[in-house]
């Protein structure tokens, strides 16, 4: 594979990614990681070999980040693909745009696990899926020359390299400002020490949970964004902490393109909030089921989802505002985000059912995924699926392990077998 003639040498940022580079740092990194899990052990020179070959095809990675007098802004990166290395430090930590070859994103293994962490400024869960799967692709093709033969050593024909800015594209005028203002519970305690995570992944069957699910009139999302709702409320009554009876609230990601028919390979999601407020005094686990459902049903259509952005586009095509030097909007949009931020109590992103071509199938055992911390939220979980495997994964930077504890009982009272699996801070 070879890189493409059509170099770019910079490119600005999508309308979500503006934010990223101004709120990230080292204790809240704005990092994401998503991994696969092979049949076999890693060899680690062959994944830098299929680094190596794949990075130059994807110009949304291949990018280090500039400041400009107004915006930041994506410049072609000249040097060699970052290092491949087993991994050796806690997961999701900042990528300094100065460190890391200057690139935004690192790929290390570790036994049978290639993992990939990317800083959400380039793309989302859709586009670090898509990169990561060629990467695994090429990575086969090198530890098994036979598929190579068979398969040819080019991108998938489904594998999509654009780069449009799809908020833009999709963007109309008239719509109004929908930023959540009322604080919500938030989850606290001891924490763990600095820059350390802890990891918990459930892993259980997605036909066991499509008969639960419907046995509750609901999807296998609005079961588990509905069951991890159920673990805070239930935190939130052990002592009494939510005294005020703040509304306990997710973030639910969607991704946009299936709404706008987009394949863009940079971000294109928006937030909505899952919101279960407790108004009395005991909630039975199907009656917030209910709640949870309904507040993500009312929210999940194409003109909601279009409102939700264009707040954004209409501040980024302001005349007046683009003539702001880039240090004064970093001001505003930290302000902004520091008012909005203590609105929600968790995330939970699903990135859905991975789908792998049908000869490398034989290889991968899973995929996993999970979030670094932002501010106010301790604890977050993430949905990922492959064939019948769905792993929820729970990361924290909380010592205390109530609300994990609770959310996988719960989903065992319901007759899903789950085993867990952690990285291990929780057994120190």
């Amino acid at each position: 594979m070879k890189r493409n003639s059509s170099e770019i040498k910079w490119d600005k940022l999508d309308n979500t990614a503006h934010l990223f580079p101004v709120i990230a740092g080292e204790s809240m990194s704005n990092v994401y990681r998503i991994s696969v899990a092979l049949n076999e052990e890693i060899q680690p020179e062959l994944l830098q070999e299929a680094l190596n070959r794949v990075l130059p095809l994807f110009d949304v990675f291949n990018v280090r980040i500039r400041s400009g007098v107004f915006w930041y802004y994506f410049e072609t990166n000249q040097k060699p693909a970052p290092e491949v290395k087993e991994e050796y430090q806690y997961p999701c930590q900042y990528i300094s745009p100065n460190r890391n070859r200057n690139y935004l994103f690192r790929v290390n293994y570790y036994k049978n696990r290639i993992n990939l962490e990317v800083f959400h400024v380039l793309t989302d869960g859709m586009g670090g899926i898509t990169f990561l799967k060629e990467l695994t692709y090429q990575y086969l093709r090198l530890a098994h020359p036979e598929l190579a033969e068979k398969l040819g050593d080019g991108l998938s024909s489904e594998t999509s390299l654009n780069r449009e800015d799809s908020y833009l594209e999709n963007y109309k005028k008239g719509h109004k400002k929908v930023y959540r203002s009322e604080r919500a519970y938030l989850v606290k305690g001891e924490k763990l020490e600095p820059l350390e995570i802890g990891v918990m992944h459930g892993i259980m069957s997605v036909q066991e949970l499509k008969k639960v699910s419907k046995g509750y009139g609901v999807s296998i999302n609005e079961y588990l964004v509905a069951a991890f709702l159920w673990s805070i409320y239930q935190e939130s009554i052990h002592g009494n902490r939510n005294k005020h009876g703040r509304p306990i609230t997710s973030c639910v990601p969607v991704n946009l393109r299936p709404y706008f028919d987009s394949i863009t390979m940079k971000n294109f999601f928006v937030i909505i909030s899952a919101v279960f407020k407790p108004e009395k005094e005991n909630y039975t686990f199907k009656g917030v089921i209910q709640i949870v459902a309904e507040s993500l049903r009312s929210q999940i259509n194409r003109e909601n989802l279009e409102n939700l952005f264009a707040y954004n586009v209409s501040n980024e095509k302001n005349f007046v505002l683009r003539a702001v030097p880039l240090f004064i909007k970093s001001l505003a949009m930290k302000y902004v985000y520091r008012t909005s931020a203590l609105a929600n109590t968790t995330t939970v992103t699903n990135i859905g059912n991975i789908q792998v071509k049908e000869e490398y199938q034989d290889y991968i055992r899973q995929f996993s995924a999970f979030l670094s911390m932002s501010k106010g939220q301790n604890i977050k979980g993430t949905i990922c699926s492959y064939e019948d495997t769905l792993v929820f994964t729970i990361s924290s930077n909380l010592a205390g392990t109530y609300v994990q504890r609770v959310f996988f009982h719960r989903l065992a009272e319901d007759g899903i077998a789950v085993q867990i699996e952690t990285n291990g801070v929780y057994e120190a």
